[in-house]
């Protein structure tokens, strides 16, 4: 891979572990895997956050019909 051995991997993580510590670790991983989420939806044309926002109304409008189709029928 690049002509990057073992060592030089391992060199390369332990210079990332002293420079962002053990706990920060998990936080960028986290960062980048969202970014590439993201980037891989964007390619798609996919719009995720857009498409959740809409689901969730439509999920608020059902329960309104829900709620005024009970008033309706109490009545």
């Amino acid at each position: 891979m690049f002509g990057i051995g073992t060592q030089e991997i391992l060199f390369i993580l332990l210079i990332v572990l002293l420079f962002f510590g053990g706990k920060k670790i998990p936080e960028l991983m986290k960062g980048l895997g969202k970014g590439v989420k993201s980037f891989k939806d964007g390619m798609n044309g996919v719009d995720a956050p857009q498409d959740k926002k809409e689901e969730g109304n439509a999920v608020k409008k059902d329960e309104a019909v829900k709620e005024e189709d009970g008033k309706h029928g109490n009545a």
